[in-house]
């Protein structure tokens, strides 16, 4: 995923496509800051992890800039979150979303105060391929209406 990402860098650069090669510098900046904390290098898990914050945080500031009226910066955003997009893993459906809440319910039986038991039988499971704040706001409705 890194070399994938270097690669892209290189010919964002050739082909002088400034949009891509400023979101794709943002995201190797990410990286090497992570790998700084770490003090090792990442797992292609963890930078898909790095890739999915920067999408999130994008996605928020939409909301923002939905809130001032600046439709350029929400074009702009988004066409960066497209970007980053192409580094996720295929994302997952409602029903494969749905089906995996139903196996956790189904394996844990969880009780009123099992939210964390649930989701973190579930996030290793849609990690990377699934939000996991709509998935953490469908589990905490099933676990108040047990």
């Amino acid at each position: 995923m890194r070399e994938r990402i270097l690669n892209d860098l290189k010919e964002a650069m050739k082909a002088q496509d400034k949009e891509t090669l400023s979101v794709i510098r943002m995201v190797k900046g990410a990286m090497q800051m992570q790998e700084l904390d770490k003090h090792a290098p990442l797992t292609d898990d963890e930078v898909i992890g790095v890739i999915a914050k920067e999408i999130k945080t994008r996605k928020e500031s939409i909301v923002e800039f939905e809130k001032g009226g600046r439709t350029d910066l929400i074009e702009k955003t988004n066409a960066e979150i497209e970007i980053l997009n192409k580094y996720m893993p295929e994302q997952l459906s409602e029903e494969e979303v749905a089906k995996i809440i139903d196996e956790a319910f189904a394996t844990l039986n969880p009780t009123s105060s099992d939210m964390g038991k649930v989701m973190g039988y579930i996030t290793p499971k849609v990690k990377g391929k699934a939000d996991l704040s709509s998935i953490s706001k469908v589990v905490r409705e099933r676990i108040a209406n047990l």
